[in-house]
């Protein structure tokens, strides 16, 4: 009877552990899946993305590297590879990066307390702030939150 119950062990912990390894790869390392499910207009939505590029300009150097777009929002999406490329970077959406050297870049809107919480994530740092939509755009409605990744989420 115990080495039936071993038998049956030894499968059940690679399904668990096969199950926990797919958890990990959904959006590459270290990244989030770029979702909106927080109901934008045109104005909120470029608002929002210039003051977050603004901010990821602070962290990254303006310019300084190609931007890999993960996410295709019909409203964000657009908006944040204009402000990108106002800010000077290199943006990329849909084209094959094998061997290129390149950001990824995805992001997420949700609704939370009367706003929205949007998060802009790369390997290296991930941004989050509160905003407060508005008839003329979004107003910042929090401090800006920096998360510094070390150098082992870029391998």
């Amino acid at each position: 009877m115990r080495a039936i119950r071993t038998l049956f062990r030894l499968p059940a912990a690679l399904l668990l552990l096969a199950l926990l390894a797919a958890c990990q790869t959904m959006s590459g390392p270290g990244l989030i899946r770029s979702e909106v499910t927080a109901e934008l207009t045109p104005e909120s939505a470029n608002a929002i993305a210039g003051d977050m590029v603004g901010r990821l300009a602070e962290q990254v150097g303006p310019g300084t590297t190609t931007i890999e777009l993960r996410g295709s929002d019909t409203l964000f999406g657009p908006a944040l590879e204009a402000a990108l490329r106002e800010w000077s970077y290199a943006v990329i959406t849909d084209q094959a990066t094998e061997g290129a050297v390149v950001t990824p870049l995805t992001y997420s809107i949700d609704p939370f307390e009367g706003g929205v919480l949007v998060r802009l994530s790369t390997l290296q740092v991930e941004l989050t702030r509160m905003y407060t939509l508005n008839a003329t755009g979004a107003t910042p409605a929090s401090p800006l939150s920096v998360m510094q990744r070390g150098s082992e989420a870029a391998s």
